[in-house]
């Protein structure tokens, strides 16, 4: 806002300079009013002098929506102007309008109330589609924070800084940069489209060391100040103002390849902030490698916000602009830049000449259709998230098959483990034992001497010792080992455990490597390394928790002795005493001690009381191999579980919750990069 907009038509013209308010034809109207009003009366004069302006503007008041943005026609922001008296939406930019009636009411200096779409506290640009990729992006951002280095999301984490920045800016301001090499002719086109002569342009190179902006809107400040335009460098359109640019901001930017220190730095700095870019070229650099390979190329993902502009067209002759347009677009199809062509969305190219005003209405309104579109700044920062999400595309995206271990790899994970521990073969020695034991327990007296040893011998561990022991902590009895004595040297077991386990090391790494390659087959790189941290970390302490879990399971865990044992054994106690009595009977005999000579009565009892000891010993042996299996197995599975159970926190679980994350994060990024 100059000075002259403060204070009306009493400071003569010569005081205000030439890109300012027309304060010559300001003091005119004034003079008019005043003869208006010795003649007619001021009331009746004010009156007429506004009927004259609404009348200069009529027709325009559709042009804009209640957000001031084209498209979105009247509302209640229309409403509420004509019931305080004010001009509508887009009213008072004809050339009739009076200076007082544009400022009038808290009104901006076009004309129109301050619409939520160019106000302060104005609503936010991003909306829609974007609005979601935007926060899964952050999402993202967040959740590879500990997986990532910053570098690889510095990028992305720019683009949500830069959102930030540009949502706390009102929607109807569209921020577009004329950009282009040294003697171009940017100056000259900003001076048409602007309609005065606001930058200098001439044969000095460069012309432009600073970035001018023109705004055709009364609340671009706050953007400008973002831009880091200084408040000298601001510019006013020429009066009256073109309606149909409202809310444009244009730069007129230094030369990309200029050879003054820092112009460059600052081109790059605002094309990274702005809307939307229009590239002047000219018919000598249009085909310059820098301006391709340093810009057009890189950005060939802001085509819907990019313009190419052929500019000096009336240097060349005949046909040849039409040549050199055709070469031009043949150049930035090779680069990668989609051409809104046939009414698809890409740059637009066309030339004109910025001296003699051909193509300048066309370029103007192209401009003016993206200004009441009001979502050039959209657009501009999907391009940013679809530039960022190609970039993390690595990190997130690999070519591969299913992602983590299925419910097979689980399984052999599992089944390695308890082979590991020892489950089969400590299922099988329980097993033994049992049949080993139900064999004493239910055999004869003279199969128990001749296989054991004396009676005494066994009997001083009962016939639960050597289920006690198939089960212990070491896991595998040997069958045919001698039973030691009751003497045992206290912690002789946990180190014959700590050896077994030892042992054991090498099948459970291999499991958990195992594990790790079947879960990490398809990951990118990062996250397989994160994965494969996870279960070696899991993996290093697992030998020795599986033997500790295996020595809780197991140990003191003895069967019930079944009530028929008991029974067996003592029907094999009574024959034995049926057999002694025999033998002594049949011994009296045969030495005369007994009368008699039925020997053959002792020795039928004989006979048929071994035979009976015989029989019964071999039917119990067949009926125990069933609860022989069964506690076999039990033995089996509990050992099978407590190293599954290790296995399970240790490893599985860690790798889970890394796939897991891996799995949201994936999801996060589908969302980001618009479901691709």
């Amino acid at each position: 806002m100059t000075a002259t907009e403060g204070h009306g038509a009493d400071h003569p013209a010569a005081d205000r300079p030439c890109q300012t308010w027309d304060d010559g034809l300001i003091a005119r109207r004034a003079q008019r009013r005043a003869e208006g009003s010795a003649a007619r009366g001021g009331a009746g004069a004010e009156t007429a002098d506004l009927r004259d302006g609404r009348d200069d503007t009529a027709g325009s008041g559709d042009l804009w929506g209640e957000d001031g943005c084209a498209g979105d026609g009247g509302g209640p922001g229309r409403a509420a102007g004509g019931a305080t008296g004010g001009m509508g939406p887009g009213t008072g930019f004809g050339p009739g309008t009076p200076r007082d009636a544009r400022t009038a009411g808290g009104r901006g200096a076009y004309g129109s109330p301050s619409y939520s779409a160019y106000g302060p506290g104005a609503r936010g640009f991003v909306t829609g589609a974007l609005r979601p990729r935007l926060e899964a992006l952050r999402q993202l951002v967040g959740l590879s924070r500990t997986r990532l280095d910053g570098r690889t999301l510095a990028g992305a984490g720019r683009v949500l800084d830069e959102a930030d920045a540009r949502g706390r800016h009102p929607l109807g301001h569209t921020v577009v940069a004329l950009a282009g090499a040294t003697g171009s002719g940017k100056s000259t086109l900003f001076n048409a489209l602007a309609g005065t002569q606001l930058s200098e342009a001439g044969i000095r190179r460069p012309t432009t060391a600073a970035p001018l902006a023109c705004a055709w809107t009364d609340h671009a400040d706050g953007l400008l100040d973002r831009l880091g335009i200084p408040m000298a460098d601001r510019r006013r359109p020429a009066y009256p103002y073109d309606p149909a640019l409202r809310g444009l901001v244009l730069l007129d930017l230094p030369d990309h390849d200029s050879a003054a220190a820092g112009h460059r730095e600052r081109v790059d700095r605002l094309l990274g902030l702005v809307d939307a870019v229009v590239w002047v070229v000219d018919p000598e650099k249009y085909a310059d490698a820098v301006l391709h390979e340093r810009y057009l190329r890189p950005l060939a993902g802001y085509a819907e916000v990019t313009f190419v502009v052929l500019n000096q067209v009336d240097r060349l002759p005949g046909d040849a602009a039409d040549q050199v347009l055709d070469d031009l677009r043949r150049l930035l199809d090779e680069d990668g830049l989609a051409l809104g062509e046939h009414g698809e969305p890409g740059a637009a190219v066309l030339a004109l000449s910025a001296l003699t005003g051909e193509g300048v209405g066309e370029l103007r309104d192209m401009l003016g259709r993206l200004a009441a579109e009001c979502g050039a700044a959209e657009r501009r920062l999907a391009a940013d998230v679809d530039g960022a999400t190609a970039r993390l595309r690595p990190q997130y995206v690999a070519d591969g098959g299913s992602i983590g271990f299925s419910e097979r790899a689980r399984t052999e994970f599992e089944d390695r483990l308890a082979e590991a521990a020892g489950a089969g073969a400590a299922g099988q020695a329980a097993e033994r034992a049992w049949l080993r034991d139900a064999e004493w327990a239910c055999g004869t007296p003279w199969g128990r001497v001749a296989q054991r040893g004396p009676w005494g011998a066994r009997g001083a561990r009962g016939a639960q010792g050597s289920l006690g022991r198939s089960t212990g902590a070491t896991g595998t009895a040997r069958p045919g080992r001698r039973v030691e004595d009751a003497r045992e040297i206290p912690g002789a077991r946990a180190k014959a455990a700590a050896v077994e386990a030892v042992t054991a090391r090498p099948a459970v790494e291999e499991a958990v490597r195992t594990l790790a390659d079947e879960a990490t087959a398809g990951l990118p790189g990062p996250w397989a390394q994160a994965v494969r941290e996870a279960a070696g970390w899991g993996g290093r302490g697992l030998p020795d928790a599986i033997d500790e879990a295996v020595a809780a399971a197991t140990s003191g865990r003895r069967p019930a002795r079944p009530g028929w044992w008991s029974m067996v054994a003592s029907a094999q106690v009574a024959l034995l005493l049926v057999q002694v009595v025999a033998i002594v009977w049949l011994v009296g005999i045969v030495s005369g001690l007994f009368g008699g000579r039925e020997w053959w009565l002792p020795g039928m009892l004989l006979s048929g009381a071994v035979a009976v000891s015989a029989g019964l010993a071999w039917a119990c042996g067949v009926v125990a191999r069933g609860p022989a299996r069964r506690y076999g197995r039990m033995a089996e599975a509990r050992r099978r579980q407590a190293a599954v159970a290790c296995g399970r926190a240790r490893v599985l679980e860690p790798v889970g919750a890394e796939l897991a994350r891996y799995r949201e994060v994936r999801a996060q990024y589908v969302i980001a990069a618009g479901g691709s």
